[in-house]
């Protein structure tokens, strides 16, 4: 009776230590690609890097070309039934090759044959104890006069209707892959999609690694309210959705690109310092902004003075050699040092050497 009673803890505690299986059932764009296909990959591929393998595991079934009727025509689901149990997840994301009407053997109605077909999934996930979360397909990357185009209108709405009438989870990830696209604007999604013209690459639907971690990251950001214990296996940040302020985003304050060219000016080394220097104050005329950026290059004998510090400040040397005292202790500093100074601490930095000393500053404003 011990040894049975052994046997069934042994069992219990396996069974919660075993991490939970996310299956993926899709097509091109969340499928999986050797290094032979690079740079081109899935958002599926991305998906496993997101997670804690000890507590959610990806088994990544899409495959490209494939829609909802030729992934179970090819037995695929079948493949994914067999190994589905209580508590597992079944991702499905279909779509762009259902529109494909020439073709009989992928062609699905987006009103009929479409959502028939989806609830195949989600019987075979609900039958096995696993939980089916519906996504809808990814946005192409498609522009018409300056518009991003919407090429999966119909099923993307087909899908939502069956998730609201069948209450499945449901991932609206059209809506949130379109909202990124617009926000990176055409020539700025570009890096994201399969653009290599060297190779001969050139689509708007297939993603590169850039755009796979991207659409990963929305699908996760997504998940974390349907999918009980998935935020604490999150291994990165999923800070990735782009929200307008008519959504409840913040309103940009401002936001600029400049060359340091552009505020380039010549100085004696500060705080009774040696000279020449060269300083870059960055952004000095943004009243609002709460701290400061500078860069200032030291050259040959130029140095920053000994002097006390009032608030907290950074150095970072970006190149060359220089001597820094902090607190009366003297340091050799080179590229890839950070200094932090607090409040109420004295420092001085000379450059040494025959290369410039490049270091960039940054303190509060007020």
């Amino acid at each position: 009776m011990r040894r049975l009673l052994l046997l069934l803890l042994l069992s219990c505690t396996a069974a919660q230590a075993a991490p939970v299986r996310v299956f993926i059932a899709g097509d091109s764009t969340a499928a999986e690609y050797g290094p032979e296909r690079a740079p081109q990959a899935g958002w599926g591929q991305a998906l496993q890097s997101y997670l804690d393998p000890a507590r959610f595991e990806v088994h990544n079934h899409a495959k490209g070309g494939r829609s909802t009727r030729s992934f179970i025509d090819e037995g695929r689901l079948d493949a994914i039934a067999a190994e589905l149990r209580r508590g597992d997840v079944l991702l499905v994301q279909f779509g762009h090759n259902d529109a494909k009407f020439e073709d009989a053997s992928r062609y699905t109605d987006p009103d009929s044959d479409y959502p028939r077909l989806l609830m195949r999934y989600v019987q075979v996930a609900r039958e096995r104890g696993a939980t089916p979360v519906l996504i809808t397909p990814v946005a192409r990357l498609l522009y018409d006069f300056g518009s991003l185009l919407d090429t999966h209108g119909r099923y993307t709405q087909s899908m939502k209707a069956l998730a609201a009438r069948e209450q499945i989870a449901l991932i609206d990830l059209n809506d949130r892959s379109t909202r990124w696209i617009r926000a990176l604007g055409e020539q700025g999604a570009r890096p994201y999609f399969l653009f290599v013209p060297e190779q001969g690459k050139a689509d708007g639907t297939h993603f590169s690694v850039a755009g796979a971690n991207a659409v990963a990251c929305l699908v996760l950001r997504e998940a974390v309210p349907l999918l009980a214990d998935l935020k604490p296996a999150l291994r990165r940040d999923i800070d990735c959705d782009v929200m307008t302020p008519a959504q409840g985003g913040e309103a940009p304050r401002g936001s600029q690109v400049v060359h340091e060219d552009a505020v380039k000016r010549t100085q004696p080394g500060p705080h009774g310092g040696a000279g020449p220097t060269t300083a870059y104050p960055f952004f000095a005329d943004v009243a609002d902004l709460p701290f400061v950026l500078r860069k200032r290059v030291l050259h040959k004998g130029a140095g920053i003075g000994l002097h006390p510090q009032h608030k907290d400040e950074i150095y970072y040397i970006v190149s060359g050699q220089g001597s820094y005292v902090l607190d009366g202790r003297q340091h050799d500093v080179r590229a890839g040092h950070a200094l932090l100074t607090r409040t109420g601490s004295t420092h001085a930095l000379q450059q040494v050497g025959d290369e410039d000393l490049v270091v960039l500053l940054a303190y509060p404003r007020d």
